[in-house]
């Protein structure tokens, strides 16, 4: 068996991540909030990564991203939304250095085309922005880098104990 064709694979799979864009998406509905909840999905960040500016309205974030598009990468990247009218958060650790997993973002609208976007982070706490209308960019900041762990979710149905 040789190795050389090892290496090219792994060659390739290298050339392939690389070749994928930093994600730059912007999301002005509940729509476009649903794609960036699923790149966003297992994103970690810290609650001093989280940076709410009331003079400006504005609120952003800064995550590790695990890359489900290309796979076994992760990307720092930033999460911002503007016309931000409150930010409420409930049963999110304190200490600016614990760690927080997101797991889903959805918009509730309200009076139109207000509403309000909720952070789902694992272990139930949640992150409630209120905004006067829906108005959120992400962004890819850095280069990939390998991840330790590619995320995992159990579906608790099918856990036998």
């Amino acid at each position: 068996m040789s190795t050389e064709a090892g290496e090219a694979g792994a060659e390739a799979d290298m050339a392939a991540r690389a070749s994928v864009e930093p994600l730059r998406l912007l999301a002005e509905d509940a729509d476009d909030l649903h794609i960036i909840s699923a790149a966003l999905q297992d994103a970690i960040l810290r609650p001093v990564d989280i940076v709410w500016e009331p003079s400006s309205r504005r609120v952003t974030l800064k995550l590790s991203r695990f890359c489900w598009e290309c796979g076994g990468t992760r990307v720092m990247a930033a999460m911002q939304f503007g016309d931000v009218i409150a930010v409420k958060s409930r049963r999110l650790p304190r200490l600016p250095e614990s760690a927080l997993e997101l797991l889903a973002m959805e918009f509730a609208p309200d009076e139109a085309p207000g509403g309000r976007v909720i952070l789902m982070f694992a272990g139930g706490g949640d992150l409630r922005i209120d905004v006067e209308c829906l108005d959120a960019v992400l962004t890819d900041l850095s280069e990939r880098w390998p991840a330790r762990l590619a995320p995992t979710h159990q579906d608790p149905a099918a856990d036998p104990a």
